[in-house]
């Protein structure tokens, strides 16, 4: 028995009679070696495991407008998607992505159950990957236990070590790629291979590294059952019509072995042959005919595993399928199923989250791709300047959001004969980038009472030829012009 996987004795002693009695403090992991299976559902599963990494390892080295297409430059504060820069001032952007995410997943689960844990997580994708490494090196899940139980020789450390390296080169490497997110992955190669990485950079490589590494390659199912909280309130949106991975008990007991020329009716057997493949193929090691347990990631690997002993065996395929209780319990069709899938719950999540992408679309298309801010003088309310004229200071921040180069013009209203000084105007912004102004404001003493009064500010933008934009290219921001 391995060191960590130990059974610490606790002793127990009854007020009557002093006995000594031991009890586990917690239950020994019992490490799972799942079987290789093919079927329509791990075709999904590894299709989805294609996309997934398709798209993070390669967005970083993707190039757009002379940098890299998507970069979460922080310290910066810009965040550059494709043709979209996103500033600070944008944050309501990624909060409607999260609450778009999150009634997404209640909407799959409702309809489909842990469609998110089954195909697409983090967690399943590098699990797969790293048991895809651990069956090429070290074979078949029979091979690997008796590889794991016998005593260390050269051809076991050679395989350890062979399996180990793999999972710890993919496992930074892709902590590089994540870093590469938000420091420009070309400088990070760079900064990698001439050993001159920041120290955060640094951590955050080894610290993402490792994280996979544990959680791909040791933890495993650990992850799911014990650490992840979806596991633990993802039955709250499950009810009767959700499409969930179900074991037909009236066609499948009582189980048991038989020949495949048997006439298992007679014997009173069911459709279940015990063969187990359907244990043996969990990644989390549990038997789904024993019920629904929240330990069920919805992978499918039951229903592919048991789909092949049905078709060895001239039985129909389904013992194990996609079903809903209703569904097995009233032995409803397909189309019976179809008709329950719009019930108030699905209904209510889809038609928020269409209400939610359609206003954050349409927010975003009709965005003003520039944003002003006005600040007064804090040195001095006002004063008096040549001519007798009373003057007003701001400062505006004009933040150019696209990567255009544009032009700017400022002009003020609310007081009579209220004009700008002080300024060159047009003022001329490069791509994406910010500029603090100086600007005066003055107006004719006998042109206002004494006192506060409100003013608006209208900044319009041109492109850099001085050809004028739309007049949703147009900001006003209002302010206060004070006379003494």
């Amino acid at each position: 028995m391995a060191a960590h996987d130990r059974v610490i004795p606790l002793t127990v002693v009854a007020p009557d009679a002093h006995e000594d009695h031991d009890q586990d403090l917690y239950e020994v992991r019992k490490k799972i070696y799942p079987r290789a299976v093919t079927g329509a559902f791990a075709r999904w599963r590894w299709a989805t495991v294609f996309i997934t990494q398709l798209v993070f390892y390669g967005a970083p080295w993707l190039a757009w407008n002379e940098r890299q297409a998507v970069l979460f430059d922080l310290a910066a504060r810009k965040f550059y998607i494709f043709g979209l820069v996103l500033w600070p001032q944008d944050f309501i952007y990624l909060t409607a992505l999260l609450i778009i995410s999150a009634f997404s997943l209640f909407l799959f689960t409702a309809v489909a159950g842990r469609l998110w844990c089954g195909y697409a997580c983090p967690q399943t994708v590098y699990t797969e990957i790293f048991l895809w490494i651990e069956r090429k090196i070290e074979g078949k899940h029979l091979a690997r236990m008796k590889l794991d139980g016998a005593s260390l020789t050269a051809r076991k450390f050679f395989l350890k070590a062979v399996k180990h390296g793999v999972w710890i080169a993919l496992a930074f490497w892709t902590g590089f790629t994540f870093v590469g997110y938000f420091t420009p992955i070309k400088v990070l190669s760079g900064e990698f291979f001439t050993f001159t990485l920041g120290g955060w950079e640094a951590f955050w490589i080894v610290f993402y590294g490792f994280a996979t590494y544990g959680n791909a390659g040791w933890m495993r199912e650990q992850v799911c059952i014990y650490m992840c909280p979806y596991a633990r309130f993802q039955g709250v949106m499950f009810d009767r019509d959700t499409l969930l991975i179900t074991y037909d008990q009236t066609r499948g007991e009582p189980r048991g072995s038989r020949s495949k020329k048997a006439d298992y009716k007679s014997q009173g057997l069911g459709d279940c042959v015990d063969c187990d493949i359907c244990v043996q193929v969990c990644p989390t090691g549990i038997d789904i005919r024993n019920g629904q347990q929240y330990e069920c990631i919805g992978c499918a690997a039951c229903i592919d595993g048991c789909d092949q002993v049905m078709d060895k065996m001239g039985y129909p395929r389904g013992l194990i399928r996609y079903s809903t209780l209703n569904a097995v319990d009233r032995h409803f069709g397909w189309r019976d199923m179809l008709k329950r899938v719009f019930r108030p719950r699905v209904l209510a999540y889809t038609t928020i989250l269409w209400i939610i992408i359609a206003a954050a679309s349409v927010t975003l298309f009709l965005r003003v791709p520039f944003k002003v801010d006005v600040i007064r003088d804090r040195t001095a309310l006002a004063r008096e300047v040549e001519g007798g004229l009373i003057e007003n200071v701001y400062r505006l921040q004009i933040m150019n959001t696209e990567e255009v180069p544009r032009n700017f013009m400022v002009s003020a209203s609310g007081v009579r004969g209220l004009r700008v000084e002080g300024s060159q105007q047009p003022l001329a912004i490069g791509p994406a980038a910010t500029q603090m102004i100086a600007v005066r404001l003055r107006a004719e003493p006998e042109a206002i009472e004494k006192g506060m009064h409100r003013i608006e500010f209208h900044v319009v933008a041109s492109d850099a030829s001085g050809n004028p934009q739309p007049d949703i290219f147009s900001i006003r921001e209002k302010s206060m012009f004070y006379k003494p």
